[in-house]
């Protein structure tokens, strides 16, 4: 057994007060080997534990320790997960991914299916990239609440949409998440001609049937690059206005019975929906404490909401001065409104906010978190930002200043003259963004 290579080791932590070192590795606890960081949390959820550690220079040293029953170690891992992520093995009709362009950063075309990954970081699984034992794993540990890809019930449709011939058993596993009491939080990528219409009647229904273990259902139009081959991939047709109007009169009247029956809509429309179909986005009522957010569920109207409410928190004066903002085409409207209510509040400022063309990935993507620094650099050059540049956090990858096509926040810098602030897309992250210099 090879075991887990010790990263850090914590001042004063049990681990530092046996002679553990960084660039040790832990092997096997209580005579059981460690699969991952699950694993480990859980055998060490004892008060008296026999560990087998490997010092660097090959030593095993077998350690006895007594310590309160939930007090941690001290050890930090390279890998969070102290294990590989699951390699999700589908081709989707819709995936995101297979529609890149060539030439990006290799972590960009890595397809993640973990579950042990939706309960950290909330990543949405398909649930068909496990093993009956790994699937028996996310119960042992109640791994919840779990977020699951789900797109269609319909177990002949859901094999063909994920090309996996292994698929079609997903109302069988949420069933005994359920019995579990897992918690699920589920989608649906909305695709023409696939699982729209009656097929996404059938789902609603399926899934409804699960309240109140499957929490919630989000349905998001299915997104095309300019990329995609429709030679080598499904044929797929874009969502018209029309068409956009007639999937929220559908999920609107689900909601309304479910939450007349279980007193939750449970099922969700994302904001693309109502953009397309140039309608007003809901009220903050509609999306019952913003579950599904993170999905794109609810964002505009968050934020409209908690702008206004810091804007009231702050007194109006007469500081100036310029300064720009680049967000999607989608949201550039609203942005642009919110963006004007600051300054009328505020008759020094001023502010541009761009619409940015995504033409990096093509004009049909439209929202933020997928601009390019090239996009950006490229329609703002030559134009008058002023003091400073505002982009959403939404376009960086998580806990770095980088974009999407490897260039950072610097390089926009340099390339314009100007400095950049990023902001949260969050009311009191927005309106001091404007105001504050």
């Amino acid at each position: 057994m090879a075991g887990h290579k010790i990263l850090t080791v914590e001042p004063g932590s049990i681990a530092e007060e046996v002679g553990i070192e960084p660039g040790d590795s832990i092997v096997a606890i209580n005579g059981k080997e460690i699969k991952d960081i699950f694993d480990y949390r859980y055998m060490l959820d004892d008060d008296e534990v026999t560990i087998l550690f490997k010092k660097a220079d090959g030593e095993e040293w077998e350690i006895d320790i007594e310590k309160d029953e939930h007090d941690d170690l001290g050890l930090g891992f390279g890998k969070g997960l102290m294990d590989e992520y699951s390699h999700c093995r589908n081709k989707c009709v819709f995936c995101f991914i297979d529609q890149m362009p060539p030439g990006m950063r290799q972590t960009l075309y890595f397809k993640d299916d973990d579950a042990r990954l939706s309960f950290l970081q909330g990543n949405y699984i398909t649930l068909t990239n496990m093993s009956d034992e790994d699937f028996e794993r996310v119960i042992k540990f109640h791994l919840s609440p779990i977020n699951i890809s789900v797109h269609t019930t319909n177990p002949e449709l859901r094999c063909r949409m994920l090309n996996n011939r292994f698929a079609g058993n997903v109302l069988e596993r949420i069933a005994k998440l359920a019995e579990a009491h897992i918690e699920m939080n589920t989608q649906i990528v909305c695709c023409k001609g696939y699982n729209d219409g009656e097929e996404l009647d059938r789902t609603i229904r399926e899934l409804s049937q699960y309240l109140p273990y499957v929490k919630s259902l989000s349905v998001v139009p299915v997104g095309m690059t300019k990329f995609r081959d429709q030679n080598k991939l499904a044929k797929l047709t874009k969502f018209t206005p029309e068409d956009s109007k007639k999937i929220i009169r559908q999920l609107t009247a689900w909601g309304d019975k479910i939450k007349a029956e279980h007193g939750t809509r449970f099922v969700f429309a994302s904001d693309e929906w109502f953009i397309m179909a140039g309608m007003e986005i809901p009220d903050a009522s509609y999306y019952e404490g913003y579950g599904q957010i993170e999905n794109g569920v609810g964002m505009v109207r968050d934020l409209t909401d908690s702008v206004k409410e810091a804007l009231d928190e702050v007194a109006s004066d007469d500081r100036s001065g310029k300064i720009t903002i680049a967000t999607g085409t989608l949201v550039y409207p609203y942005i642009k409104m919110l963006a004007d209510v600051v300054c009328d509040k505020f008759p020094g400022l001023s502010c541009d906010t761009y619409g940015i063309i995504n033409n990096y990935f093509g004009k049909e993507i439209t929202v933020a978190g997928l601009l390019t620094a090239t996009d950006i650099i490229d329609q703002l050059k030559d134009k008058d930002l002023g003091k400073y540049l505002l982009l959403p956090d939404t376009l960086l990858r998580t806990g770095t200043n980088v974009l999407l096509d490897d260039m950072t926040t610097e390089d926009i810098e340099k390339a314009l003259q100007i400095k950049v602030r990023i902001v949260k897309s969050e009311g009191e992250s927005f309106v001091h963004g404007i105001i504050d210099p």
